[in-house]
């Protein structure tokens, strides 16, 4: 019986491990991205409940207490959205690039 403890076969088994270790990545993206929907969809339906039981039952519709839950709980909800996109939102390789251009942009024109 051999003792085989080498878990890829075809001999490449740095390639098999990057292909595998990338998958695993995009599994646990996927897996967080479908965490954020649910915790959006889960966010908007139980505040709009809440909402509603609220002016339902004589509350004012524009008023702190009726929009508290939905203001602190989007408070995290941003935070989970930053936590599974990132900030690159923001400040992401794209905006990076176009400031960089512009800023060679005004030094060149600083120097003719």
């Amino acid at each position: 019986m051999e003792n085989n403890i080498e878990p890829y076969r075809n001999g490449d088994s740095q390639r098999s491990f990057e292909r595998e270790e990338a998958y695993l990545r995009a599994q646990k993206k996927v897996k967080a991205l479908i965490g954020f929907y649910w915790h959006l969809a889960s966010y908007v339906l139980v505040n709009l409940f809440i909402i509603i039981v609220i002016v339902v039952n004589g509350g004012k519709l524009f008023s702190f207490g009726t929009f508290a839950t939905a203001l602190f709980w989007g408070i995290g909800l941003g935070f989970h959205y930053l936590g599974v996109f990132g900030a690159d939102f923001l400040f992401g390789k794209n905006w990076e690039a176009r400031k960089i251009k512009e800023m060679m942009d005004k030094e060149n024109k600083h120097w003719e």
